[in-house]
């Protein structure tokens, strides 16, 4: 699995010669640098992104002359061994523009949300008599007479770890670390991205 980290730039649309529109997610992915290689039990990867303003101390030891502002972790399989070595520079030019893509980001944080917006439940009659709009409903039976983990109930929404699976690339612009991706990626502006491909 190729693995890079990148940041949600912002969606707009681009027009083809033939006329047709696609809806374009615009995302400046790498470079990124590989940090560190573990070899323990499970062989792992490190790799940095985007320069940081200033660092801790403990991260300017662990980093020395990069100043990163991202770290993440993904496991060494036989696809990547060769990929990802101690110093490498990752880019763009390490994914096929045929294959698809898997997007992982934090979804957008919408607060304290009812049961009908947070999980799609069907509103009740509009009546005036009916006093029974948005509201949940019954939440547990007579056995065993309290409401079961897991029940479906208002609470917050949003701000979530989601991926986003078989996404189309539409472009790459390596010269820009421009990655163009078709339909919308988890997250907001500035939001960073796990980007893979198979």
């Amino acid at each position: 699995m190729k693995v890079i980290l990148g940041k949600k730039i912002g969606i707009t649309q681009l027009i083809h010669d033939n006329g047709k529109v696609d809806p374009v997610t615009v995302i400046s992915a790498g470079p990124c640098f590989v940090t560190q290689i573990k070899n323990g039990r499970i062989k792992t990867f490190q790799i940095g992104f985007e320069t940081a303003k200033k660092l801790n101390k403990p991260r300017t030891g662990h980093l020395k002359d990069k100043k990163l502002k991202h770290l993440r972790e993904f496991k060494i399989d036989q696809d990547n061994e060769s990929i990802y070595q101690e110093n490498a520079t990752i880019d763009l030019s390490i994914f096929d523009p045929k294959n698809k893509l898997d997007i992982t980001g934090t979804s957008k944080g919408k607060g304290f949300a009812g049961a009908v917006k947070r999980h799609h439940f069907s509103i009740g009659p509009k009546s005036h008599g009916s006093k029974h709009h948005r509201r949940v409903g019954s939440t547990g039976g007579r056995f065993p007479q309290r409401t079961t983990k897991g029940r479906r109930m208002p609470g917050r929404l949003g701000n979530d770890r989601t991926t986003i699976k078989n996404l189309s690339i539409i472009r790459i612009e390596a010269d820009k670390n421009l990655l163009l991706i078709k339909g919308s990626v988890p997250g907001t502006k500035n939001q960073l991205l796990i980007i893979r491909q198979k």
